[in-house]
């Protein structure tokens, strides 16, 4: 009687921890950073893009539709390496919680296609599924993926249902993919018929077994240029991208994250870009793993808004260079409280560019200045300089000019990396 109570007792529990696991797990707010589940595990950064408030953006994307019984295939180029991974997603800007119903991490065969045979399921908690609370985040479990530094991985969600508006990093200049019903584990492109250039809840990548993160991990701090507007799709021509192939081809390699967002303000939160540099300085830059090192490259918009008035270039009061200092020595002592270098870089020419006027000139120039001259940043690489006209300071080198006299092409983005002395990272 006694071992037949034992085993139904047994089976009960059994039963009981199956169904358990077979449910969703549910993430915890973003502010508890739940870890992987394997106790003492090294995670490296692979790749980053920090998030933003669902809007319309600088082109057609799905913020603000969300999904519903659809799948997103996002494919990101990492510049560490290693033996697994694991995603971090992000519900911040979220009103309600998010369900992931499914997800997959594979290896890129080109576009929306991954190859044969690396298809890895993630779960969360030992679960396949997982619900994000609103203003939450989760990471998943480690996952046995192979990745080299620069290769590419492509990371596949699936929502069953409605998610509402959607937390999303808005220029990402590389496609995301969408298809109708499940196609988490398809190895073809075939059923994903959209795509937009915007990435979706998709935070971090991280990596462990690899050796590129034993030096530390560099971020590249700021707005539309460092993010990479002007840059071509799909191409990886945005300067962090290329400091990171500098320092693997110079034997130092080591993950280069990208924390611009275009329009991104140094001293105000936008509807459109992101919330200010002081609010988000923590999670982009000093919460990564392993950061060692920060490029700031901040505060253009901050002094050119005010000299337009158009409906995104909002808040636009007019702010001093003082103003701006002001927010650089916060964000300097915030890091070296961390222990974190500060790279300070100067505010690139923007002559015949919508909002430069003589008012915002003297402003660069006062900023600029500041950064040379200051000693208040650990260094410093003088991007204004370098990617200045010969012929007029005020104005951006036209070999280098995208086309709207303030962002870069990808020639211009590979000057700025080979600007950077290495060795001060």
């Amino acid at each position: 009687m006694r071992s037949s109570a034992l085993r139904v007792g047994a089976s009960l529990l059994a039963l009981t921890a199956v169904m358990a696991a077979s449910g969703p797990a549910t993430a915890r707010t973003a502010s508890d950073r739940p870890g992987s589940a394997r106790p003492g595990t090294t995670w490296s950064a692979g790749w980053a893009a920090p998030v933003q408030r669902p809007s319309e953006g600088f082109e057609e994307n799905w913020a603000l539709k969300g999904f519903a019984d659809q799948t997103v295939r996002q494919v990101v180029r990492v510049t560490g390496g290693g033996t697994a991974a694991r995603i971090r997603l992000s519900n911040l800007y979220g009103d309600e919680p998010l369900r992931i119903a499914g997800a997959t991490v594979a290896r890129t065969a080109g576009g929306a296609s991954v190859e044969a045979g690396s298809v890895r399921r993630l779960t969360f908690g030992h679960r396949q599924s997982v619900t994000i609370p609103a203003g939450g985040e989760t990471a998943s479990d480690a996952a046995p993926v192979r990745v080299a530094p620069f290769e590419s991985l492509t990371v596949t969600l699936y929502f069953a249902e409605p998610t509402g508006p959607s937390t999303f990093h808005a220029q990402a200049y590389a496609k995301s993919y969408r298809a109708e019903g499940d196609h988490g584990a398809d190895r073809t492109g075939a059923a994903f018929t959209a795509y937009t250039h915007s990435w979706y809840y998709l935070s971090d990548v991280e990596l462990t077994g690899g050796s590129a993160g034993r030096r530390g991990s560099v971020v590249a701090f700021g707005d539309s240029i460092t993010d990479g507007f002007g840059s071509s799709y799909d191409a990886n021509s945005r300067w962090p991208d290329l400091l990171a192939e500098r320092l693997a081809a110079a034997g130092t390699p080591r993950p280069v994250l990208n924390s611009g967002i275009g329009g991104n303000l140094l001293l105000h939160d936008s509807p459109w870009y992101g919330d200010r540099a002081g609010a988000r300085f923590r999670r982009d830059v000093l919460d990564k793993p392993g950061v060692r090192s920060v490029i700031l490259l901040q505060g253009l918009n901050d002094i050119g808004f005010s000299e337009v008035d158009l409906p995104t270039y909002k808040p636009n009061p007019q702010v001093s260079a003082e103003q701006v200092i002001a927010g650089y020595r916060e964000l300097i002592a915030r890091a070296h409280a961390r222990g974190v270098r500060v790279v300070g870089a100067t505010i690139l020419p923007f002559k015949g560019a919508e909002y430069h006027t003589a008012r915002s000139e003297a402003k660069r120039a006062a900023i600029n200045e500041w950064i040379r001259t200051s000693g208040e940043f650990d260094a410093v690489v003088d991007f204004a300089a370098v990617m200045a006209a010969p012929s007029d300071p005020q104005a951006l080198d036209p070999a280098y000019d995208s086309g709207d006299h303030k962002h870069p092409n990808d020639a211009g983005y590979r000057r700025m990396a080979e600007a950077i002395d290495l060795g001060v990272l």
